[in-house]
């Protein structure tokens, strides 16, 4: 297909975004509408642009380039994100959310536990930590769709990236919530059929049923490169040997990491906010398994089976056939799919990347202009939203600046990690303020500090694939870890830093709780 027609097609896609930015802008009357779309969203429009937030460039790129690499062990993040980031989340997260949010009058999440802990300081330290994490989580996934845009149209890939970011930039900072979430609905439908398709074309080009195909991805386990193989792998339809560094890579921060991490997600915890009742927020459970059973499953299951295409058309596996696994699945579905289906899958990669990071940067900018300096532009309007666009304006400036530091193979990682220091650093506090009525201001503080510092810290020097290229621990102690020994080195910092924040939060609320109630008899006793 020439440059021409793809960008005829783009151009199209992006004249319809931006009707629908502009529709979101007309909507958005103060800041409650540009925060929370006024608490009167659609439950199938907030359900859609859950998903879409929800699964990024980072998942089909990313996570596809790592289901071609080491194959379908993968599929566990899929269940753990469908029972977990819908199910748990919608109905044991979401309804109790809604409700405290709605009592509160709370728009952001950051806002969400400061007024429930009536702790302007946890309000603030959560807004700080979303504002100076996010944009590694927002550079990972704008490579993403950067990657494809310079595949696909054979473009520097730094052209690509300001291109794209220009285009998101524009409906996400005049549109407000309401503009990211009529384009995330298109987006979902977008990413919905194109990777329907996928799965369906894939069989058809390779000429055999679900059971053949698995059986023959089966047959090829001595195909695994050595350099692979000494990691733990296995074949591309079994798991990594258990303990051996895939092993870890693979449980402890792609599974674990975002499989938890999604629970505690600012941008897709608001969205709970977003609608009028607990009924509403019911019927999103059903459409959010199955867009994410689909989306996810398919591009994982996919990913790994590219590696039979590869050996067919190329006589190598996929991680043979290229070296930076973040290029697999943009050079598959250039190789695989019908030239037509290249560009439409181009607007999948860009529907994925653009709703995912319209809710970041969204987020970002809440937390910047709406919890850490809320009278930012106010002193006339009370309603001004300017103070959260100059947040979203700065938080892409630093997500774009971030992106070209980025090295190769990084999508699915940077994704797992901020995932893994979201979970670490707010979930106990958010699960405790929807569930334990004993938690006290100081405990939930306490819990946010050791979660952030801990998981820091294990990045900086416990765990090795951050530490060794940061290079501080070797800066400091001449080594690259401070424990060199198997396997300390190979496990997540979700697993030093949840399970030290969850034991503090109990620790320091039943302390702080029994002063308190000493002080209030202690009192009662003095009258």
């Amino acid at each position: 297909m020439s440059t021409l027609t793809l960008g005829i097609i783009v151009i199209i896609y992006m004249f319809i975004l931006a009707w629908l930015g502009y529709l979101g802008y007309k909507q958005t009357k103060n800041a409650s509408d540009y925060l929370l779309g006024g608490r009167k969203i659609n439950p199938v429009i907030m359900a859609l642009s859950y998903g879409a937030t929800f699964i990024s460039a980072s998942a089909i790129v990313g996570f596809g380039g790592v289901a071609a690499t080491f194959g379908m062990g993968i599929q566990w993040l899929c269940l753990l994100n469908m029972f977990m980031g819908v199910v748990v989340a919608f109905i044991f997260f979401g309804r109790k959310t809604r409700k405290i949010g709605e009592e509160h009058n709370a728009r952001t999440f950051p806002q969400l536990l400061g007024l429930h802990y009536k702790s302007r300081s946890i309000q603030i330290f959560i807004a700080t930590i979303i504002f100076i994490g996010m944009p590694l989580y927002a550079a990972v996934v704008m490579k993403g769709g950067a990657v494809f845009i310079e595949q696909m149209f054979n473009i520097d890939l730094h052209l690509a990236l300001l291109i794209f970011t220009l285009i998101v930039a524009t409906y996400v900072i005049t549109g407000g919530i309401k503009g990211v979430l009529y384009t995330d609905a298109l987006q979902a439908v977008i990413m919905f059929m194109c990777m329907l398709f996928l799965l369906f074309w894939f069989y058809k080009i390779m000429d055999m049923g679900f059971i053949e195909a698995n059986k023959k991805l089966t047959e090829i386990a001595p195909m695994v490169p050595e350099r692979f193989h000494a990691l733990g792998h296995q074949g591309w339809t079994a798991m990594p040997v258990t303990g051996s560094p895939q092993w870890y890579t693979l449980v402890t921060s792609l599974i674990l990491g975002v499989g938890i991490g999604c629970l505690a997600q600012p941008q897709l915890v608001v969205r709970f906010m977003m609608v009028e009742s607990t009924k509403q927020l019911n019927r999103g459970v059903l459409i959010g398994c199955v867009f994410l059973i689909i989306t996810v499953g398919t591009i994982y299951h996919v990913g790994a089976l590219s590696n039979l295409f590869f050996l067919k058309t190329e006589g190598v596996v996929a991680s043979e056939a290229i070296k930076d696994m973040d290029k697999i699945i943009p050079l598959f579905i250039n190789k695989a799919m019908p030239e037509w289906f290249g560009a439409v899958f181009m607007l999948c990669i860009l529907s994925a990347s653009m709703s995912t990071l319209s809710a970041q940067f969204h987020t970002m900018g809440a937390a910047f202009g709406a919890d850490a300096f809320p009278k930012l532009g106010r002193n006339k309007n009370p309603n001004s939203t300017i103070g959260v666009r100059i947040g979203v304006l700065c938080s892409i400036l630093v997500s774009y600046i971030i992106c070209y530091t980025l090295s190769a193979g990084i999508i699915a990682r940077g994704t797992a990690l901020f995932m893994g220091i979201c979970a670490a650093t707010f979930l106990p506090a958010y699960f405790c303020a929807l569930y334990w009525k004993g938690v006290t201001k100081q405990g939930a503080l306490a819990s946010l500090w050791v979660g952030a510092l801990a998981s820091l810290f294990a990045m900086m020097f416990l765990h090795k694939a951050e530490a060794a290229p940061i290079g501080l621990c070797q800066a400091l102690f001449g080594k690259d870890v401070l424990i060199n020994v198997y396997p300390w080195h190979a496990i997540d910092p979700i697993l030093f830093g949840l399970p030290l924040s969850c034991i503090t939060i109990v620790i320091v609320s039943l302390l702080t709780k029994r002063k308190e109630t000493n002080a209030s008899k202690g009192v009662i006793s003095i009258s």
